[in-house]
């Protein structure tokens, strides 16, 4: 079947090549204004944070998205010096369409006003700068705006900046490798123009959805360093696979290409995009999102292999080698006999002594991953952006001067059930009870509340409490408020029958959104597990083979996990790369990076296992296969590695903590299995397992006598 595609491009390969020619370019033009349709909510649809904010919205015309807020420091201020302050705070709002000051609270010397707009995230964003140039004409020059817009008008042109220095970093370290491999020639091109059309069309495509889905603003970063790398493995694979196939003679050496290499990217890709799927089981469109964007990249890649790739190999030279004046060099990869040797030899000194080979190699990813006993988790690291911006200003001053819980309060708020219900004595003293608890616990910082504007809706339905705690999102502290407000606190203040109570604000949908991860992680271990089992089961044709596969995942996703701890929470990283020191690591890097790493580490156990089965099948023992597959992939998987390390470290040099643990959780995991993972475990348990490596069970039906 593959051969026979392939035969169909190759007859139409011009048109083939201008059609990914046009859809890149009208890709890239889609995806311009891309970073304006995405955003940063970490809202759970239907959990009980949600249902909160939808109130505050309805109700008290509050948009937490669309909402800033104002932090002005003062000295010894009179009552009426800070009546004057909150006048022309007030005053500088209404330079915003639809703007209104909601809350005004003097704390700690900081005066702290929210200003309420009607606007989405990316739609209020753009008054920032106006509304900075306001508070200075009215005199507040130390006035700081911060809160969701500010943040994401500040954050979107450094996530470029990170993004265009990490490309070109990427391309420069892809490219020097590439000429490593393949010398001066072609052939070294070929990987980067495959990457940039895919980048391309993915690009365009994720702007597509972005119009009808959100989709959130770390999407571009991830897509492209993480796109680009894996489309040039792909690409060095279908090419260094044609090289050897022309070295063999091959009458038709595109076709016996793609009729392995192809079918092997197929089978890698479709892991890949298995892994991103299986996380659109999260009820969280933050993640959905991720999940979504990250499933388009492989498949992308892999419609990209099956077209564009065979057109572009017939453009290659007969020789992949070129003479530039008196030097002659034609790259690692043309140097096969040497690069297969040395991984021959390592092959062959692990089939030697593969009982030690596997302790060893087990110990240290044991000892890494036994890190994960220190990690915590948080919905999101809110203060670990640049600290040269003003929003960041405004939230690291704010938490250090008068508390960390300052900068993410928690909403409580009542549903009475009808018009007028606040009014009756009932529920007055039901919300004194309520407020008195939580000003008693030790979490709790401030507590305000009211029967009057702003705690009570004009319809005298509604009412809310606002709480600040003392510890900041995620920790284990504002957990459990959250927790006891829920459980505790308001079943004993007994509000009417037919009143509703939620929680809202930052705290509370952080706490939601790790409830609905975790919830989710099981089926999704399950349905990724399962498929990929059979996929393997398919390919490989054997029980055995899809198990240790899975399991030797597990293990590079488990040294991945505890090397991100060691790197963050134990300073590491910090040490040696200047990156965030963090006592806890964002929840939805971890997912991602489970899923992703599972599908990417997945790509060398089918390039490696699949050669070996070939060989196999050629009637080599298994010893030998085992020698024959590691020597001719080893320094394929390894140079892709390699370069698909070099793509990520425009995420580790980033300035924002959760893509600094995405890079440095995918370049681990990544480095380890395509060594001791791959080159070490995977050719010793092969050896120790024998026959059983080829295990297939046979049902013979039941003959009548």
């Amino acid at each position: 079947m593959m051969r026979g595609w392939t035969s169909f491009i190759l007859r139409f390969r011009t048109p083939v090549i201008l059609l990914w020619s046009l859809a890149s370019l009208l890709g890239l033009w889609g995806a311009h204004d891309l970073t304006g349709r995405l955003t940063t909510s970490l809202s759970v649809p239907g959990s009980d944070s949600a249902k909160a904010d939808r109130i505050l919205q309805g109700a008290f015309g509050e948009n937490y998205e669309g909402t800033f807020t104002v932090l002005l420091h003062f000295k010894n201020a009179t009552k009426q010096e800070l009546l004057n302050y909150e006048e022309k705070v007030v005053q500088a709002a209404t330079t915003i369409p639809s703007a209104r000051v909601s809350q005004q609270k003097a704390v700690g010397g900081y005066l702290a006003s929210s200003i309420s707009t009607d606007f989405s995230l990316t739609r209020a964003a753009v008054f920032t700068e106006q509304l900075r140039s306001s508070l200075k004409s009215e005199g507040l020059t130390a006035a700081q705006v911060t809160g969701p817009p500010a943040i994401y008008r500040d954050v979107t042109p450094v996530l470029s900046r990170d993004l265009h220095r990490g490309e070109i970093v990427a391309v420069v370290i892809a490219f020097a490798l590439l000429i490593l491999l393949f010398g001066l020639s072609w052939s070294a091109f070929m990987p980067l123009i495959f990457a940039g059309a895919n980048i391309a069309l993915t690009l365009g495509l994720i702007d597509l959805v972005a119009h009808k889905i959100l989709m959130v603003l770390y999407i571009p970063n991830i897509v492209e360093l993480i796109g680009l790398g894996l489309a040039i493995d792909y690409s060095l694979l279908i090419v260094h696979r044609f090289y050897r196939a022309r070295e063999e003679g091959a009458q038709d050496p595109i076709a016996q290409t793609m009729a392995t290499a192809g079918r092997t990217v197929l089978l890698s890709g479709t892991t890949v995009a298995v892994g991103m799927i299986a996380l659109l089981i999260v009820p969280v469109p933050f993640v959905k999102s991720l999940a979504l964007a990250g499933a388009i990249v492989p498949i992308v890649a892999m419609l990209a292999a099956i077209t564009l790739q065979p057109a572009l190999l017939t453009m290659l030279p007969k020789e992949r080698v070129n003479r530039v004046g008196v030097w002659r060099f034609g790259g690692l990869l043309g140097e096969s006999e040497k690069l297969s040797a040395f991984f021959e030899r390592v092959a062959r000194f692990v089939i030697r002594q593969p009982l030690k080979i596997l302790a060893f190699s087990l110990t240290l990813v044991i000892a890494v991953s036994s890190a994960i006993l220190w990690l915590e988790v948080t919905p999101s690291s809110l203060t670990k952006i640049p600290a040269t911006l003003e929003s960041s200003k405004a939230l690291t001053q704010a938490s250090s001067q008068i508390g960390s819980g300052i900068i993410t309060p928690f909403t409580v708020v009542l549903d009475l059930g009808s018009t007028g219900s606040s009014d009756q004595p009932m529920v007055a003293a039901a919300q004194r009870s309520l407020a008195l608890s939580l000003s008693r616990d030790k979490e709790s910082f401030i507590v305000a509340s009211g029967l009057n504007d702003p705690y009570v809706d004009r319809s005298h339905r509604y009412l809310r409490i606002y709480v600040v705690g003392n510890h900041e999102l995620g920790s284990t502290q504002s957990n459990a408020l959250v927790s006891r407000i829920r459980s505790q606190y308001l079943p004993m203040a007994h509000f009417p029958r037919g009143s509703q109570a939620y929680v809202g604000g930052a705290p509370a949908q952080g706490v939601d959104l790790l409830h609905a991860i975790r919830s989710s992680i099981p089926l999704i271990a399950l349905l990724l597990f399962g498929i990929i089992f059979i996929l393997l089961l398919r390919a490989f044709r054997s029980i055995l083979l899809p198990i240790k596969a899975i399991l030797l995942d597990v293990a590079s996703i488990a040294f991945a996990y505890g090397a991100v701890v060691i790197a963050f929470k134990f300073g590491v990283a910090h040490s040696v790369l200047g990156s965030y020191q963090l006592p806890r690591i964002e929840a939805w890097v971890l997912l991602f990076l489970f899923a992703l790493l599972f599908g990417l580490s997945m790509d060398y156990e089918v390039f490696i296992v699949s050669r070996i089965r070939e060989a196999w099948l050629t009637g080599l023992n298994l010893e030998d296969a085992i020698i024959e597959g590691v020597a001719q992939t080893g320094g394929v998987v390894s140079a892709a590695a390699i370069i698909l390390v070099s793509a990520l470290t425009g995420l580790v040099l980033g300035a924002f903590a959760g893509l600094q643990e995405l890079g440095i959780g995918l370049a681990v995991g990544i480095l380890v299995d395509a060594t001791i993972i791959r080159l070490l475990i995977l050719p010793a348990t092969m050896v120790l397992f024998g026959r059983w490596n080829w295990w297939l069970p046979t049902f013979k039906p039941r003959t009548s006598r």
